[in-house]
Formats: C-alpha cells, sequence, structure tokens
C-alpha cells in the first residue's frame, strides 16, 4: 500500500476524505462480531467511503452543474456517515470516544462540502 505525502492534510480534502475513510476501517476492525454490527459495518463503510469517492469525481467532471451534483452526492453521503456512525455508538458504547471523534469529522466535512457548494453555485 502507498503512502500518501503528508502535504498539509487538514487542507488537502481528497486526502482528508481518504484518511476518514480509512479511520472508520480501523474502526469496523475493532468493532465487537455480531449480527447488528455486520450491518453496521457494511453500511457505514460504504458511505464514509462514498465522501471521497465522490469528491474525486467531482473533481475530474468536464461542467459546472456536474461538479456541483457529485458534490451534493459527497454531502449526503457525509451526512448519512454521521447517522451511520451515531447508531454504531449506540450499539457499541464502549468505543464512544472513537465514534465520537469520526461524528465530528463526518460533519466537518459535511460543512466544507456544504461552503463548496455554496461558493460554487454563487
Amino acid at each position: 500500500m502507498t503512502k500518501i505525502q503528508n502535504t498539509n492534510n487538514k487542507y488537502n480534502l481528497e486526502e482528508r476524505t481518504l484518511k476518514f475513510a480509512r479511520d472508520v476501517i480501523r474502526l469496523c476492525r475493532n468493532l465487537s462480531r455480531n449480527t447488528i454490527n455486520f450491518k453496521l459495518i457494511d453500511q457505514l463503510i460504504r458511505s464514509a467511503g462514498s465522501i471521497g469517492a465522490n469528491h474525486r469525481e467531482a473533481n475530474d467532471t468536464l461542467g459546472k452543474k456536474d461538479f456541483i451534483h457529485r458534490l451534493r452526492i459527497a454531502r449526503k453521503e457525509a451526512k448519512e456517515t454521521t447517522f451511520w456512525l451515531n447508531l454504531v455508538l449506540e450499539a457499541n458504547p464502549d468505543s464512544k470516544n472513537e465514534v465520537i471523534k469520526l461524528i465530528d469529522e463526518s460533519q466537518q466535512l459535511r460543512n466544507i462540502l456544504s461552503a463548496i457548494i455554496a461558493k460554487s453555485t454563487k
């Protein structure tokens, strides 16, 4: 696996969304294996990975309309990820500290995407 160079990660959204998805995977690896977590993990990993995937697609679009559309999908996935993280927290209260950090990051990503959308639609 290739390491991404640390070039001001906080402000590089592609790297930040990748780090977020990786952090979600690390959390999920540490959750207990049971019927509830299997379903939550599947949904959570999908939505967390989709944030970065859709942001990357937005950066590769040919037009402004498609760019904004992809960013809206990424923002929707960030909101969905927050939802799944809250359910993971309910099912796994022993992982509270790690989940709370991820909830905060998913909300920050949503806010960043919202700001980019707002600036792009002016």
